[in-house]
């Protein structure tokens, strides 16, 4: 899979990420109440889930639901397919 992840995208992913990790921890840790009972297991559950997927994007710059959708935020260096070459003139 091709790099498609880039620019504000991919630092939303390392500023959101580590941030729904470490609230995701403290509430299964029981430092933070985000519901009460089961229901709040499976959401500090979910937050550590989607926290570490969206570190993961924003390390590796490469998202199957961004590929699957079709997205592309990363503008780094172009394939040589697609550049033409460039034929010296003679003067």
């Amino acid at each position: 899979m091709e790099k498609n992840v880039g620019g504000y995208d991919r630092i939303a992913r390392a500023i959101l990420g580590p941030a729904l990790i470490i609230v995701g921890a403290a509430a299964l840790a029981g430092f933070l109440t985000i519901a009460a009972g089961t229901l709040g297991l499976v959401i500090a559950g979910a937050l550590l889930l989607v926290g570490a997927v969206l570190a993961t994007t924003a390390v590796t710059q490469k998202c199957p639901l961004n590929n699957a959708l079709g997205f592309n935020t990363y503008k780094g260096e172009m394939k040589a397919e697609t550049e033409a070459p460039v034929e010296p003139r003679m003067q």
